[in-house]
């Protein structure tokens, strides 16, 4: 059922309300039929696209409200999330960056609720990748990341004015399963082997020279390390609350009088 203006060919054009058979109805403009220019979009499940259209597809900058709580708001490309946009997950984290086929790629900057924690730094289809900084509350993790877990050389950073490097080293498992596969693939939690504490230094993550050896501080700050990774854990739940449970809304113009 629709409820607006039409143009000299009969064509839905201009402004315009539809009911389609499904439950979902559309509030906004149209141009030759098609749902373009600025518009409402309610889904029977309780979703709700605000912005802007292009021949029935999401483009241009919008605010998708999800059935479980979650929201975007940002730029869209052919019905998908793609530029520059802010995601607020269900359970209160916000990913702010870029959008690459509806996955985070590019950078950007994800905030942990529960613990404050703030990763900021490159993003590879939605996994976390490349050089990066984890942020906490008195301390933060500068170097690299792969597939959401940090790998190599990097270097921890204490409020208290000092610094461990060190590297993160993958745990070898079931080596005899490992050689059957062309790329074996670690299962097990990265492990952080420190080398040094020292004094506050500049980082430069590409080739970065050990520096020399500082006076030894606390030695609580290998303990500290051992467990600043525990919100990146947590990272893999986090798109359960993006899944878009959409109708086709294509089907508004299949009623179509």
């Amino acid at each position: 059922e629709y409820d607006g203006e039409r143009n000299s060919e009969g064509e839905r054009h201009g402004r315009g309300k539809a009911f389609l058979p499904n439950g979902d109805m559309y509030d906004g403009e149209y141009e030759h039929g098609f749902r373009s220019g600025q518009g409402t979009y309610r889904f029977r499940n309780g979703a709700c696209y605000i912005g802007k259209y292009l021949i029935n597809k999401k483009h241009g900058r919008g605010i998708f409200f999800y059935p479980d709580g979650s929201k975007y708001e940002g730029d869209w490309v052919n019905d998908q999330r793609h530029g520059h946009g802010v995601y607020t997950y269900a359970n209160g984290d916000t990913y702010t960056g870029e959008w690459f086929n509806h996955n985070r790629h590019g950078q950007g900057r994800y905030i942990y609720k529960d613990t404050g924690a703030i990763y900021v730094g490159g993003w590879v289809n939605g996994n976390q990748e490349g050089e990066a900084e984890l942020i906490y509350l008195n301390h933060r993790f500068r170097g690299k990341f792969l597939n959401g877990n940090p790998v190599g050389r990097g270097k921890y950073i204490f409020d208290i004015g000092c610094e461990q490097h060190g590297e993160y080293i993958h745990s070898e498992q079931d080596k005899g399963e490992a050689e059957e596969e062309e790329e074996p693939s670690f299962l097990g939690a990265p492990k952080w082997q420190a080398s040094e504490i020292t004094k506050l230094t500049l980082w430069t993550p590409h080739g970065e020279k050990t520096p020399s050896p500082g006076e030894a501080s606390q030695p609580s700050l290998q303990e500290v390390s051992s467990e600043v990774f525990s919100p990146v854990r947590d990272e893999g739940e986090e798109d359960e609350g993006s899944r878009e449970e959409e109708e086709n809304p294509d089907q508004e113009d299949q009623g179509e009088e």
